[in-house]
């Protein structure tokens, strides 16, 4: 994990919060359910407190969604037993705090806190896998071969009780000190397992260092983050769920599939054109995922490489369907089907994609109440998706421009990551040249005018960076 942090000034985001219409508070119903639902004795389910589950997520995270324990099967393999947040006997169907999720959608992450899916005492209290607690969840018991293949699913409520709330940062030292706690001390091994099967069947993973804006004292500061082994593993486990769950669903001929096209072969015909210009080897019969999974994000030409292949993870969707199987049913960038169920404190179509799971497993008619959701949720998570990325491209841009104000008409040093097409291949007379530049320090990510190189260093000058439009432009010097 590589972390560049530069210190910012205060900043406010409420004009933000604004601008998006972000709601400051819960109606007074909705509360109150959620605060009587967090005081009410949890129902009847089996009871799996005897597995001593951890949860691995940021630091600062309180809502809990996952829970995790890892074994060796008798006679060889693996036994992973994945709890989520029974979020579903919190939250009443036809109640107004779940008229108000349909509102909000998903929890929306800002730096100076969180518009969340479900009030605080339920998202960060009663329905969170704390540590040292009783909660309700469902839990997923997956069974794999000595290969990482699933051989067998199981699913059914429960009360569980985590042991300890782990960070990915501490995670990753005791991983690399041999140190890991025994619920996750195979995460390695199984987590390089599934990787490795989701490159052979064509898996994509767009390996770039992500920005974030993060609270420093009375000031906040903008890192980038490139996530470490022990993450990638991590969400592997959820990966494996996913996927797990669209088999249900896609077998009992309803439910609510995360799906995106393939990439189309001319894409990929252009990417590999890019490749050889920009130092990356592609060998035949090499898959995209395996090339990509092979290069170091931090070196420029690899960086641009990594970001021309992102126009091949375009059209992702919710699908839903009910009795006709859809026609597209896979994720291009996961290789297979797969559905969200592991985020039902954060995301609201994994409460029903994980009630329609249950069901059909237990074969059981899946409850009215969810399948009529079904063909809803595809427009209110496109929406609310919408609006959540916003929100987290706003805050960046914020921090970019509050950092560089007083900085204009200086120069830097940044690697050209993306360079404008021109419109049918041909330059029109008058168009301005440009691209997208990303520099080391501080670690922004900004438009550039100017003849850029592809993948190479050049020296660029500020121009403008104003924090009222949330704008930074640089030009090459």
């Amino acid at each position: 994990m590589v972390i560049r942090r530069v210190l910012a000034p205060r900043i406010d985001f409420g004009a933000l919060r604004r601008e998006l219409g972000l709601p400051d508070g819960f109606p007074a119903a909705a509360q109150r359910e959620a605060d009587e639902a967090a005081h009410a004795p949890l129902p009847a389910a089996a009871d799996r407190t005897d597995i001593p589950f951890v949860t691995v997520d940021p630091a600062a995270s309180r809502d809990l969604d996952q829970a995790m324990h890892l074994g060796r099967r008798p006679g060889g393999g693996y036994r992973v037993r994945y709890a989520i947040a029974d979020v579903a006997t919190h939250v009443r169907p036809g109640g107004p705090l779940e008229e108000e999720t349909w509102r909000r959608g998903q929890t929306v992450y800002l730096p100076d806190g969180n518009v969340p899916l479900h009030p605080h005492t339920l998202s960060e209290g009663a329905a969170s896998l704390l540590p040292d607690v009783d909660r309700a969840a469902v839990l997923w018991t997956i069974d794999l071969d000595a290969d990482g293949a699933t051989v067998a699913v199981e699913l059914e409520r429960a009360l569980v009780r985590s042991r300890a709330k782990l960070d990915y940062a501490g995670v990753q030292v005791a991983a690399d000190t041999d140190r890991l706690p025994e619920p996750i001390a195979l995460l390695p091994e199984i987590g390089a397992l599934l990787t490795a099967r989701g490159l052979r069947r064509g898996a994509i993973n767009l390996p770039l260092p992500e920005q974030d804006v993060e609270p420093d004292g009375d000031g906040w500061r903008l890192v980038l983050r490139g996530p470490g082994p022990m993450e990638d593993h991590n969400a592997q486990i959820s990966l494996l769920t996913g996927m797990a769950a669209a088999d249900i669903m896609l077998a009992g001929r309803i439910g609510l599939l995360r799906t995106m096209p393939p990439p189309k072969p001319e894409a990929v015909a252009r990417l590999r054109a890019a490749a050889a210009p920009l130092g990356v080897h592609w060998p035949d019969g090499v898959r995209v995922g395996e090339v990509l999974a092979g290069l170091d994000a931090s070196q420029p030409r690899a960086a641009a490489f990594v970001d021309q292949a992102a126009e091949l993870m375009r059209g992702a969707a919710y699908t839903a369907f009910d009795g006709e199987l859809p026609g597209q049913p896979e994720h291009g960038g996961v290789a297979a089907a797969y559905a969200h169920v592991t985020a039902p404190l954060r995301r609201l179509a994994d409460r029903y994609a994980t009630e329609v799971c249950l069901a059909l497993h237990e074969d059981r008619p899946v409850p009215q109440w969810a399948r009529a959701a079904l063909p809803r949720l595809p427009e209110v998570m496109a929406s609310t998706d919408r609006t959540a990325g916003t929100a987290t491209r706003g805050a960046i841009e914020l921090a970019e421009a509050v950092l560089l104000e007083h900085r204009v008409g200086e120069t830097f040093s940044a690697a050209v990551l993306d360079v404008d097409a021109p419109p049918n291949g041909q330059s029109k007379p008058g168009r301005i040249p440009g691209g997208t530049v990303a520099l080391d320090d501080p670690p922004v990510r900004a438009r550039c005018t100017g003849e850029l190189p592809l993948g190479e260093r050049v020296t660029v000058r500020l121009v403008t960076a104003d924090p009222v439009e949330r704008k930074v432009l640089f030009e090459r010097s």
